[in-house]
């Protein structure tokens, strides 16, 4: 029904949302279906949703509303959505937008095929057309979550955590570099628990070491759940040059009732002696990890814990996010939401006033020295860019003056840096040619 009329495909969400759509993309094109650049251009929109927390969802509503409203007009002729928010609310939704053709869960990539006029392609399964700028690109090693925290609704979004076999991922990585990859970001919604479901044990590590040996500039990994988390993997990133100095684990709260509350199956000795392993195993590398505030129950005093371990242990990167009490999880089936919003966002600003203050310390250590950079963008005479110690889109920007320089997006450059903010460096490029 597709092929002679332009699709516009608004992805949402998360990074592993970014890899969906980027498969079903690769697959509409290979049925020679076309995708417009915005919606207005589009006979067909799809809408990969987020249903994480609150803000996520309103903003899937939104923009479901939106294209509910061009649909009911005869601005498009048809309008799907799919991904998380419709997986959990997909009967709810459809008795509220009567304009929406079909709904979708996070894993009918062959039926929105089938419905758009095309058949998925088994050859072209590992493939993607990239959404990310071309240098770098999320490489999803798993789909779903088997752990059971009691904020969460992702097991429901996405069933059970099911590894993606080393031979499809190796697959995908050509498909990555002949499309001109540099910088691979390693990522699943636990990659701790990369292997468990295969044969019982973690096999981050053995995928890490061939992910190595291939000619990525750089490899990066993100969402490290903390409980059975494979050390071994902290040694090869310190002995291989090529897999960045970093590591994303959400730790979400140090006290250990609230811990407990919420089924981490991790304490709060457990989590330090881990963090300082970590840092033990190797000492250039740079921890992110998220945290909540809010949690029900949780008092003045276990926040104040929670300040004093972040002001102890001091994070090289954080985020944090008051608590979101989301249906089809059991903390809200099991507890009242009783932490005004108010104070929830008054302790995310007191605990992101505290790490602005370390990342500042942090990052002065860098003035003065020269570093590696990838650039991501150039404009006038300003390009921006990070370290290897900073992931895309939520991490330290690097700006560099380049007057007068042949600098492009997607080159590595050393360079110098003579000035440092919270999140925040600058400096000037020392090699005019791409490394």
């Amino acid at each position: 029904m597709s092929r002679n009329r332009s699709i516009f495909l608004l992805s949402l969400g998360c990074s592993k949302n970014t890899v969906d759509s980027e498969r079903l993309i690769r697959q509409a094109e290979q049925n020679g279906l076309h995708f417009a650049e915005n919606a207005d251009d589009a006979d067909i929109i799809i809408i990969n949703t987020c249903g994480f927390i609150a803000d996520a969802k309103t903003e899937s509503i939104d923009e479901m509303l939106a294209a509910a409203e061009k649909r009911k007009l005869g601005e498009i002729t048809a309008l799907y959505v799919m991904g998380c928010l419709s997986a959990l609310y997909r009967e709810e939704l459809r008795a509220e937008l009567p304009e929406v053709d079909r709904f979708f869960g996070t894993s009918d990539m062959t039926e929105i095929i089938e419905i758009l006029g095309g058949i998925v392609s088994p050859q072209h399964l590992h493939e993607r057309t990239l959404l990310t700028p071309p240098h770098y690109a999320w490489f999803k090693i798993a789909e779903g979550c088997s752990r059971t925290c009691s904020f969460c609704a992702i097991p429901k979004m996405r069933g059970r955590y099911i590894s993606e076999p080393v031979g499809n991922l190796l697959k995908e990585t050509r498909s990555l570099k002949a499309k001109g990859v540099k910088e691979l970001n390693v990522i699943a919604q636990d990659i701790s628990y990369y292997g468990y479901d295969l044969n019982g044990s973690s096999q981050l590590n053995d995928l890490l070491l061939q992910l190595s040996d291939l000619d990525f500039h750089w490899i990066r990994l993100l969402y490290a759940y903390p409980q059975n988390f494979p050390l071994e993997v902290i040694d090869t990133m310190r002995e291989r040059e090529n897999i960045c100095n970093y590591l994303d684990m959400p730790v979400q709260h140090i006290n250990d009732r609230i811990l407990t509350s919420m089924k981490r199956g991790i304490g709060k000795d457990d989590t330090i002696r881990l963090l300082e392993s970590i840092r033990e195993h190797n000492p250039d590398i740079r921890l992110r990890t998220t945290m909540i505030t809010g949690y029900p129950g949780e008092t003045r005093k276990e926040f104040e814990e929670l300040l004093d371990f972040v002001r102890e242990f001091r994070f090289d990167r954080l985020g944090c996010f008051p608590y979101s009490h989301e249906e089809h999880t059991s903390a809200y089936a099991n507890f009242e939401d009783n932490v005004p919003e108010e104070e929830k966002q008054d302790r995310v600003r007191e605990l992101m006033e505290l790490q602005e203050g370390i990342s500042e310390e942090k990052n002065r250590v860098f003035e003065g020295k020269t570093v590696k950079l990838l650039v991501e963008e150039v404009e006038n005479n300003l390009a921006y860019g990070r370290t290897e110690y900073d992931a895309p889109e939520v991490d330290n920007e690097c700006i560099i003056e380049v007057s007068g320089s042949n600098i492009k997006p997607g080159e590595f450059h050393m360079a110098r840096i003579d000035e440092s903010l919270a999140h925040e460096l600058r400096g000037r490029i020392v090699t005019e040619k791409g490394l």
